[in-house]
This record gives structure tokens, sequence and C-alpha cells, in this order.
């Protein structure tokens, strides 16, 4: 690795210290670091992400990893998350060892571990509106008025079922211990590959459990029209991000991304993983 590339959330990294410890721990070893760059709103400027990088440092919390993975979308390079936020399932580096781990790196100690995206494209009217990527979750709710929305599921262009519901959720083996785990559905080994639904407080008891899918499934949710002739509203976020309004006759295409996440994941990573399951099995139980 000669090229690093660091997204630092400057909400957690305030004065930029770890930022700029961090620059100067990579360059110390004679490679090149170059900072994210930001407009006003503190979004980074798609546009200045070079092309070359071999290596990204995300300093943050899960959050900023999981805006991050979406951002290099398509740039296929490896991934490693310092944690300056909470949990730091994704970003497992905690800060006091960050030298270390960057040491590893530069001495090829290190592991890949791919993580299953998701691709949704939203059609409108027949149109396609707008197509994303997530790593967590792509999640369909209603919007506005507290009624239930009617979704229509097809999988493989076959109808399989009909929901009246508040929404579905769309989730990757990641993101199965985020919202979807919060909606009663099941915990995924995080480097399998597969997609799970679950249902957000379904009308019929028999519609209210999950189902898992084949990676290479291409799962369909339309905006069903209810009996009353009455127009649904609806909204999709890919990762909690992007609100897109949606109505009755709209439909969302969702299938395995074409590109995985790179992750490395530091020394421990896997006890950590195995740990982290075992106390959220334990509280679900």
């Amino acid at each position: 690795m000669e090229k690093f590339y660091i997204i630092t959330n400057y909400t957690k990294d305030g004065d930029n210290r770890i930022t700029r410890q961090i620059k100067s721990c990579i360059e110390s070893y004679g490679k090149t670091c170059i900072l994210c760059e930001k407009n006003e709103k503190e979004e980074i400027i798609v546009e200045t992400i070079p092309e070359d990088i071999d290596c990204a440092l995300v300093i943050g919390g899960d959050g900023t990893f999981i805006q991050a993975s979406r951002l290099l979308f398509g740039h296929d390079v490896p991934m490693l998350g310092i944690n300056m936020g909470t949990l730091g399932y994704l970003t497992e580096v905690e800060v006091q060892n960050v030298e270390e781990a960057i040491a590893q790196l530069m001495r090829g100690e290190y592991s890949i571990e791919r993580r299953m995206m998701l691709y949704g494209s939203v059609f409108s009217q027949g149109t396609d509106k707008i197509s994303d990527v997530a790593l967590n979750d792509i999640v369909l709710n209603r919007d506005g008025l507290m009624k239930i929305v009617h979704f229509d599921l097809y999988v493989n262009g076959q109808l399989l079922n009909s929901y009246q519901a508040d929404g579905l959720i769309v989730s990757t083996p990641t993101g199965s211990t985020a919202y979807n785990l919060s909606a009663g559905g099941p915990i995924v080994e995080p480097t399998a590959s597969l997609m799970v639904i679950t249902p957000i407080c379904s009308h019929a008891l028999l519609n209210s459990r999950s189902i898992v899918f084949s990676d290479e499934d291409e799962i369909t949710i339309q905006i069903s029209s209810r009996k009353d002739g009455q127009i649904d509203q609806a909204a999709i976020t890919f990762d909690g991000d992007d609100f897109i309004p949606l109505q009755t006759g709209d439909k969302v295409v969702i299938k395995k991304a074409w590109e995985t996440l790179k992750r490395v994941p530091c020394f421990f990573c896997h006890l950590i993983d195995f740990f982290i399951r075992i106390v959220i099995i334990k509280i679900c139980m």
C-alpha cells in the first residue's frame, strides 16, 4: 500500500488532532496520505476522491463508515475504521491502538473481509427515478399519515406475497443487527451473502415473519393499489439516507451489488464479532 485516503467525521474529531496524528504516522513510512475535501455542508466532494488510492481510513463511528462505504463504491479499495463513536462494530480500531494498526498495514499483516452490499433502483411511472447502494439496508416505509401501506413482493418476477404494513426492510448480513434486528428479524453471520426481508408492523400475523433469500435473487417491491382507490404515500431510504417519496404504482428493484465492501479488520476482530453477537443474542432471549 502506497497511497492512503482519510475520511474524517469532524463532529467526532473537532480539532483535527487524531486526523493529523494518523496522517503523520502514515507519512513517516514514506507513504502518501490525502485528506477528504468537504463542502460548506460538511459533505465530501465526490469529484475530489482520488482514483488510485490503495486504502481508505475512516475516522468516526459506524455511521461514518457506512456513509464512506457508499461514497467509495466503485473504487474497490480496502477500508479500515478508526472508532470515535460508541459501539464501533464496523470501526474496530480504537484511537489508542491506531499507530499499531497502521504498522500492521505497513508490514502487510492484515486480512480482507468482504461484506455484501445492495443495489436498488426506484421506478416511478415506469421511469428509473434513482439508483443507489446500501451496506446495511434499503427500507420502504409509510410516509405522512398514520396509515399502513400495501406492498406486493416479487422474487425473480414472480409474486411471492402481499403485505399491509408500516414498511419492509431489505437487509444485508451486515445490517441484520441494525433495523432488521429491532423489527424482529434474524441475526446473520456478517460475511454471508444473502438478503433478509423483514416486515415492519405487519397487519397479518402470518405475514410478520422474515424471509431469507439467495444473493442471486432479484427482489421487486411495488406499492400496490388499495381497494378503496386511495393513493398510498411511502418513502424509501438507503442506509437511512436519500429519503425518496413513493406512491401507489411505484416499485423498487433490489439485488446484490456487483462490488463488495473490502473491510480491513483488526487482528482481534473475530473475537469482537463473536462476543458482540453473543451479547446481542442474550439480550434478545
